[in-house]
């Protein structure tokens, strides 16, 4: 019975969310376009030219961020968008997409493919795994996440360039940020307005790799 009543609580505050009206008026596949949108407005990243990697990307709200940002006046495409995630995704013109899971060995190897050594200019990740409801192996399955992003960023990325992902605070948060401070010069925490009060999550910004930082990822594991 309690179930139900969380439901109907659930699609009553995402029916009068104003985030998901707007995402309807715009066009956006998700309320989640406006966490990357605040966070790309105040941390000044992702500019014409730039190649970006979209990990977690269904349904495609980030994606679709991304190209509005990245087209240029004659509506073309002025940059690199390649998106990847478990789930399949409805095709958006312009972005690369992979399907598969990022955790296994073959699909970031396709990922690696199709970048051809070209560098990374910003990395984003709206990943989140499924999770159980028992805490300890929810964080370590949200701290794996977090490092594979980290992991991949760490040798992709321009020295110049940022990874933005999803975290969640509790157990092992602490790891997960010290982690990415070994790894960026800049390293900061963001909650964006569209995010809801009651969440956990809350998104890390690293900006700027370290000297030596793709080398460095190697002796980092997150416990």
């Amino acid at each position: 019975m309690a179930k139900k009543k969380f439901s109907k609580e659930w699609v009553q505050q995402h029916i009068n969310d104003p985030y998901v009206k707007l995402a309807q008026q715009k066009g956006y596949r998700a309320r989640a376009a406006f966490k990357l949108i605040e966070i790309l407005d105040t941390e000044k990243l992702m500019r014409r030219g730039d190649v970006v990697v979209d990990l977690g990307a269904a349904p495609g709200s980030w994606s679709q961020v991304a190209r509005e940002r990245l087209v240029g006046p004659g509506g073309q495409l002025d940059g690199r968008i390649v998106a990847l995630d478990l789930l399949p995704m409805e095709p958006i013109a312009g972005v690369e997409f992979i399907q598969g899971d990022f955790r296994e060995d073959e699909v970031l190897a396709e990922l690696q493919r199709r970048l051809g050594g070209q560098q990374v200019d910003l990395v984003i990740s709206d990943m989140a795994p499924n999770l159980s409801g028992v805490s300890s192996a929810d964080s370590a399955r949200i701290q794996h996440v977090c490092e594979l992003a980290l992991e991949f960023a760490c040798q992709h990325l321009d020295p110049q360039g940022a990874l933005v992902v999803k975290a969640f605070h509790g157990s092992g948060f602490s790891q997960v940020v010290e982690a990415f401070k070994q790894h960026f010069q800049r390293v900061v925490e963001r909650k964006p307005k569209a995010s809801r009060d009651k969440s956990a999550e809350t998104f890390l910004v690293g900006q700027r790799l370290k000297p030596g930082a793709a080398n460095k990822i190697l002796s980092i594991g997150l416990e």
